[in-house]
C-alpha cells in the first residue's frame, strides 16, 4: 500500500459511501414528515401529529451523522486532491458554495423550529418548517449533483493556461449547471432518496404493527410511506432509463461496462441476471434478445459501442461496473414488485394480516441503500480513468506532496471515527424505535384509527 493515489481514492470512496447513507434518508423523511402534519391540519387526528413528532426526531439524528460526516468530504480537496482543485475549483466550487448558500442554511435556518419548535410555534408555522426543511434537503441535493454531474459531462468551460498549468474557468454558469447529464442525474438520485426515507418508515412501522405496538400510528405511517414510495419506485424505473440513454451517448466506455458489451454492433442483447468471466469479460446468464438497442436507441439498426474499441488505457475496471449496476437494478426491481404487492394488499384490505409481507418491508430498509451504494459505485469507477471527463486524469489529481505514510494513516483514522460515529448512530436510532412515539398514562400501544382522548404532554 504504498500508492497514494490508491490511497486517496480509498479514502474518499470510504468517506463519501459513509455519508452517503444519510442525506438520502433525511431527503425520503423530509417528505414523509411533510406529508404527516399535513395530514394532521387537515384531519386534526392526533395520530399523524405523534408519528410526526416520533419521526422528527429519528430525522433529527440522521440529520446530525449526516452533517458530521459530510464535512470531510470538502477538507480532502484540500488535503488529498490539491491538483484536482487548482484545475477545476473555479467550476466545482461555485456549486459548492450555492449549496451552503441557498440549501443548507434554509435547511439548517428552520431545522430549529422542526425540531423544538412544537410547543413554541402555531401548527401552521411548524408546518411551514416542515416543508422548508423538506425543500433545503432537496436543494442541497441539486447542487452537489450539478457538481458531480458536470465531472461527468463537463460543459459551459473553457481551457486556460496560469502559471504554467492547465486550468478550468466557467464560460456560462447555466451550462455548467444544465450540463447533458445533470437531470436525469439528479431526478434519479431523488427516486432514490425517497425509496431510502420511506422503506426506513416502513421498516419501522411493520415492525411495530409485527410487535403489535403503535399500530394504530403504525399503520397511518405506513399507508403515508407506501404512496409516497410508490411514487419513488416509479421515477427510479423512468429517470434509470433515461439516464442510461444519455451515458450512452456521453460516456460509451461506462455503458459497455455496465452492460457488458465487448463488441460494437446492433442488435445488442440485454442481460438481465448474468456472470461475466474475468479474462475474456464474456456474459453468460439470462438475456433478452435485441432488448438493449431497441431500449437505447428506439430502434434495431443503431450500433451500440463495444469495449473493445475503446482506447485500453480509457476503460474503466469492467467486472465492478457491471456487477454493481446489475445489483442496482435487480433491487429496483425487487422493491417495485414489494411496493406493488403492499398497494394491492392496501386495495383488498389483508396487508397488515400477511406477516410473511411484514417481515419483507422490515427488511427493506437494507435495499435502497445497497442500490444507492451500488449506483454511486456505477458512476464513479464507470468515469474511470476521469476525475473529470475527458479533461483530467485521476491519477493526475492528487496532490504532488501527498505520500502513501500520510493518506494510509489519514484513512485508518477516519476508518476508526466512522466506526464509531456508525455504532453511536444504530445505537441512538435503535433506542428511539424501542422506546417508539411518547406513549400517554393509560394508553393502550395498539391504539386503533380514532383521534386519542388527550394532549401531548411535552418533550
Amino acid at each position: 500500500m504504498d500508492d497514494p493515489v490508491l490511497l486517496s481514492r480509498l479514502q474518499f470512496a470510504i468517506t463519501i459511501m459513509f455519508h452517503y447513507i444519510f442525506p438520502p434518508m433525511t431527503i425520503g423523511l423530509g417528505v414523509v414528515l411533510v406529508a404527516l402534519e399535513g395530514l394532521w391540519l387537515k384531519t386534526k387526528n392526533d395520530l399523524y401529529h405523534k408519528q410526526a413528532k416520533f419521526w422528527t426526531r429519528i430525522f433529527g439524528i440522521i440529520f446530525a451523522l449526516g452533517v458530521a460526516s459530510g464535512i470531510v468530504m470538502e477538507f480532502q480537496f484540500g488535503t488529498n486532491w490539491a491538483d484536482y482543485s487548482r484545475c477545476v475549483g473555479d467550476i466545482f466550487g461555485s456549486p459548492l458554495a450555492a449549496e451552503g448558500i441557498f440549501a443548507f442554511f434554509l435547511e439548517s435556518g428552520f431545522l430549529a423550529i422542526l425540531l423544538f419548535g412544537w410547543d413554541k410555534v402555531g401548527p401552521k408555522m411548524h408546518f411551514l418548517s416542515s416543508c422548508m426543511v423538506a425543500l433545503g434537503a432537496h436543494f442541497s441535493a441539486i447542487w452537489i449533483i450539478v457538481a458531480n454531474s458536470w465531472m461527468q459531462t463537463p460543459a459551459g468551460y473553457k481551457l486556460v493556461e496560469v502559471n504554467g498549468k492547465i486550468q478550468a474557468h466557467i464560460t456560462s454558469f447555466y451550462d455548467v449547471v444544465f450540463n447533458p447529464s445533470t437531470v436525469d442525474r439528479l431526478t434519479h438520485a431523488l427516486a432514490g432518496c425517497w425509496l431510502a426515507g420511506t422503506t426506513l418508515v416502513l421498516s419501522v412501522s411493520a415492525w411495530y404493527i409485527l410487535k403489535k405496538r403503535f399500530t394504530g400510528g403504525s399503520e397511518k405511517s405506513f399507508k403515508v410511506a407506501l404512496v409516497i414510495g410508490l411514487i419513488g419506485v416509479a421515477g427510479m424505473g423512468i429517470t434509470g432509463d433515461s439516464s442510461a440513454r444519455e451515458v450512452s451517448v456521453h460516456q460509451p466506455a461506462k455503458f459497455a461496462a455496465m452492460e457488458g458489451v465487448m463488441e460494437s454492433g446492433a442488435p445488442q442483447d440485454l442481460h438481465l441476471i448474468g456472470w461475466m468471466n474475468p479474462s475474456t469479460h464474456e456474459v453468460t446468464g439470462i438475456s433478452i434478445p435485441y432488448l438493449l438497442t431497441l431500449l437505447t436507441h428506439h430502434d434495431l439498426d443503431t450500433s451500440i459501442t463495444g469495449m473493445n474499441d475503446i482506447p485500453q488505457d480509457e476503460r474503466p475496471p469492467i467486472l465492478p461496473v457491471f456487477y454493481s449496476f446489475h445489483l442496482m437494478i435487480l433491487i429496483g426491481c425487487a422493491l417495485a414488485a414489494l411496493f406493488l404487492a403492499g398497494l394491492w394488499g392496501w386495495k383488498r384490505g389483508w396487508l397488515f394480516q400477511k406477516r410473511w409481507l411484514l417481515w419483507c418491508f422490515v427488511f427493506s430498509v437494507l435495499g435502497p441503500q445497497i442500490a444507492n451504494q451500488a449506483g454511486w459505485a456505477v458512476a464513479e469507477l464507470g468515469r474511470q480513468p476521469w476525475i473529470v471527463y475527458g479533461i483530467l486524469r485521476t491519477e493526475h489529481a492528487v496532490s504532488p506532496t501527498l505520500t502513501a505514510a500520510e493518506a494510509l494513516s489519514s484513512l485508518g483514522m477516519f476508518f476508526v471515527i466512522y466506526a464509531l460515529l456508525l455504532a453511536l448512530f444504530l445505537y441512538q436510532i435503535t433506542h428511539k424505535i424501542h422506546k417508539g412515539p411518547d406513549q400517554e398514562a393509560g394508553e393502550d400501544d395498539g391504539a386503533g384509527e380514532g383521534k386519542l382522548q388527550v394532549p401531548f404532554v411535552k418533550d
